[in-house]
């Protein structure tokens, strides 16, 4: 049997969603900026998909801008918000962390404690003088640990501070108008939320200014040139959309799955392994195991089960999960990590087996 649970890392692309792109790849393809018929009907799509990823946000149209992926937005927002430096949490995606090292003013880090949640307490110990934006994921990225983002969003309304939350591994699981709401940007992938790869959203409110990310054409207000894809747009903002309609059937149908997969495997491991972090978005489970290591992926894999040490675009790393060394673990602890992510196609009999396979390379 082959087993997918590494919808963290990318999930399929819905085939609702491909219907509605496909008109654009051969149908409606002309330039969104030409000014004849075939780049006006380009235009109306690209205005329909931006209409709809903002009323699905509670947004204004004019604060939604279109990007290749949930990086670029990170990298666009961290270096380009507002002014002074940044402070960010620990646990955060590495696209915010390297961006952030490349911010003019520099940053701080706001440390999580071990259960994996960065308080808002903690952000505003690591405040100083000349602060001007905050950056706190979501939904953590490798443990699935929710942040209380409301609560250090009033904390930075309260200071005068703008906060950033990278919304990609929520948008399947949390209401995101509720978040998007108390930020003052947010950023969003495709290829998350079963659109397609190279998609992507950054939500910048109005009033609050943003530098541009690339130069040299008008599109998107002239913040980012460069000719839009016209057909990625539309697929997001349906992907978009569906997940969050059908968010809370998910949301069940995924925390089903993950405490039968637990509840079979501490059943068999006992103090052998454990759950890292608490307030976990229900589609993730990552456990640490005291025979683990980066062995045991390639072992599952052979049984035909895919999963994760983390964040796929860290995969090939040989360092510790900064995540995991983040809440305090051990190097040595952190390389024994496995992150198991469901989708809505994971089926009871799925979990039933990599449940099994894990124990059976682990005893």
């Amino acid at each position: 049997m082959n087993v997918y649970l590494d919808y963290a890392a990318t999930t399929p692309l819905d085939g609702r969603v491909f219907a509605d792109m496909a008109p654009l790849f051969k149908e409606i393809f002309g330039n969104p900026d030409s000014l004849h018929s075939a780049g006006r009907r380009a235009a109306y799509a690209v205005s329909l998909a931006r209409d709809s990823v903002a009323e699905t946000l509670g947004v204004s149209s004019n604060e939604v801008y279109f990007t290749s992926g949930g990086t670029e937005a990170d990298n666009w927002a961290v270096r380009n918000l507002g002014s002074g430096g940044a402070c960010v949490s620990g646990l955060e995606h590495a696209a915010v962390l390297s961006a952030a090292k490349l911010r003019d003013g520099g940053f701080t880090v706001a440390k999580a404690e071990r259960n994996g949640i960065v308080s808002s307490e903690s952000v505003e110990r690591s405040l100083v003088s000349d602060t001007g934006l905050v950056c706190v994921m979501s939904v953590n990225n490798e443990t699935g640990c929710m942040q209380p983002v409301g609560q250090i969003a009033a904390l930075c309304k309260r200071r005068g501070i703008l906060f950033f939350s990278d919304c990609v591994q929520a948008a399947c699981t949390l209401d995101l108008k509720a978040v998007t709401a108390a930020c003052d940007a947010i950023s969003l992938s495709g290829h998350k939320i079963y659109g397609p790869k190279g998609t992507g959203v950054l939500v910048v409110k109005n009033g609050v200014k943003i530098k541009p990310l690339i130069v040299g054409g008008e599109q998107e207000r002239e913040l980012r040139g460069g000719t839009l894809n016209v057909a990625g747009a539309v697929g997001f903002a349906s992907a978009l959309k569906t997940v969050q309609r059908e968010r809370e059937a998910f949301a069940a149908h995924a925390s089903k799955l993950r405490d039968m997969f637990e509840k079979s495997v501490f059943a068999a491991l006992g103090d052998g392994v454990v759950a890292d972090g608490e307030n976990r978005a229900p589609n993730i489970s990552h456990l640490t195991f005291e025979k683990g290591g980066e062995w045991l992926l390639s072992a599952l894999d052979l049984k035909g089960v895919c999963v994760s040490g983390g964040a796929a675009c860290s995969a090939h790393a040989s360092f510790p999960s900064h995540v995991l060394t983040a809440m305090g673990r051990s190097g040595e602890e952190a390389k024994r990590g496995v992150r198991f992510s469901f989708g809505r196609d994971t089926t009871e009999q799925e979990v039933v087996y990599a449940a099994r396979a894990v124990v059976e390379c682990l005893t």
